[in-house]
This record gives structure tokens, C-alpha cells and sequence, in this order.
């Protein structure tokens, strides 16, 4: 079977690419630098030409509100009208757990008219699968939860997961019969955001103080106990945080901070 992956030498599709060639498919690894651009529409014609499957693991250059809307509804728009005349069997898009309730965020109402295109589309087989917060990128929420010099962040929920695990867990959809729905894939482990920032960073022996902050927003959304936690009937991955910390995927993030 061949599929495309768009974003494919990103951070999720480059980890989804080979595990899906490991099982014998036809894998296209689509970037703008492979000549397939979502934003213009070029190449994508030639790279679904007797394609089955395409996974949308793409994300926007940019996390300013416009921009970032503007990305995403252009691409999907794209990618769902060359996907039709394709006659592709199946549409699988990567997003975020509880993106629906995170509209306060300009990144978050990008991701929601995102699904909302895919889901109105009346010709494609799709599946969307929202994946929680990946471990990898603990640090980047801190980073965006200054205020001062400091890290304010809620105690409430997260449940986040391996990028590794969100591979397999895409890996696993592309290669099962849509659902026409959502499928949420999640961590094994729930935490407190603030304690889990807390432990991460203590791990990078990076010394800016975590306060907990009921109020603190998350990429300027208010989180309520649950915002960030999937529902019952979410796949969960193997992947432990303690697990996690030992493994080279932890040691080349603390690298890059």
C-alpha cells in the first residue's frame, strides 16, 4: 500500500515514516524540501497519485494567531481536494486532546477548524487522532509559561506520552479502516502539570522556580481539571515518564534545550 506522509521529516512523521516501512508499504516522506508544499498545493497532485493512505502529521512555522490559521485551513483544504480527486481510502490528521475545549488559544482554534474542515468533508474515509502533550516537549511548556522569571503553570491534569508512542499509535491507525471519528491516544500515567514541569526541569538541572498558579493559562487557554486528559476509551502507550527519562529520545530533548 502507499502512503504519504505530510510532514513527514518532522518531529512525529519522521518517526512514523520507517515504522510503517518496517511493515512492508510504499512510504512517501512529503515536505516543502520534497518539492510538496500544502500552503500552494504544489506537488500534491503527483505525490497521492495511486495513493491509500495519506496522515496529515504537518504543523504550522508559525504560532501567531493568523498565521497559524491561516496554515492550517489553507493546507487541509488542500490536502482534502487533492486527496478526493485521488480517490484516497483514508485521511488520518494528527491533533491535540481537548483541542475543543482550548478555544481561548489561537493555536488551539486553528486545530479546531482544522478537524471541523475534515469532519464536513463528505467524500474521504477519515480519522482524526488527537494525541496528548509528548514528553519531549515538557521544557517548550515551561518556556511558554514565563511570566517574569518565572514558570506559572496549573495544577490541573495532563496525561502526556512518548513521541515514539504517538508514532506507533498513528502507525496502527493509517493502517486500520477509518472510523469517520476521533480516536484520542494518551500516556499510561496522569500528573499534575505543574509538578511534572517541576520534575522535568529539576531533571535538566535547569533552575528557574515552577509556581503553582490556579489561574495560569496554557498557550492562553484556562484549563479546567480535565482540559488536557483524554476520555475513557483512549488508547494509551507503554511508555512510562520514569521510563522515558532513561531513554536517548530524553537525553537528545535535554540536549536541545
Amino acid at each position: 500500500m502507499k502512503i504519504v506522509v505530510i510532514g513527514g521529516t518532522g518531529f512525529i512523521g519522521s518517526k512514523l515514516v520507517p515504522r510503517l516501512r518496517e511493515q512492508g508499504h510504499e512510504v512517501i516522506a512529503a515536505s516543502p524540501n520534497s518539492g510538496v508544499n500544502t500552503l500552494t498545493g504544489e506537488g500534491l497532485a503527483e505525490v497521492l497519485k495511486a495513493a491509500s493512505v495519506v496522515v496529515d502529521a504537518s504543523n504550522s512555522p508559525s504560532w501567531e494567531d493568523s498565521a497559524v490559521l491561516n496554515f492550517f485551513e489553507t493546507s487541509t483544504r488542500n490536502l482534502l481536494k487533492y486527496a478526493a480527486e485521488a480517490g484516497l481510502k483514508h485521511f488520518v490528521a494528527v491533533s491535540v486532546v481537548g483541542s475543543d475545549r482550548l478555544s481561548e488559544s489561537g493555536y488551539f482554534r486553528a486545530k479546531i477548524a482544522q478537524e471541523k474542515l475534515i469532519k464536513t468533508s463528505s467524500t474521504i474515509p477519515y480519522t482524526i487522532v488527537q494525541a496528548t502533550q509528548f514528553f519531549e516537549f515538557l521544557k517548550g511548556i515551561a518556556d511558554i509559561s514565563m511570566q517574569g522569571d518565572k514558570v506559572h503553570l496549573s495544577p490541573m491534569l495532563i496525561q502526556p506520552m512518548a513521541g515514539e508512542d504517538v508514532a506507533s499509535g498513528l502507525a496502527r491507525v493509517a493502517l486500520e479502516p477509518p472510523v469517520n471519528g476521533t480516536i484520542e491516544i494518551a500516556g499510561p500515567e496522569a500528573f499534575r502539570l505543574d509538578e511534572l514541569i517541576r520534575r522535568r526541569l529539576a531533571q535538566l538541572n535547569d533552575t528557574r522556580e515552577v509556581v503553582t498558579d490556579p489561574e495560569a493559562r496554557y498557550s492562553g487557554a484556562k484549563l479546567d481539571e480535565r482540559t488536557l486528559v483524554p476520555g475513557e476509551g483512549a488508547r494509551l502507550g507503554p511508555t512510562r515518564f520514569e521510563t522515558w527519562v532513561t531513554q536517548p529520545a530524553a537525553k537528545t530533548a535535554a540536549a536541545a534545550r
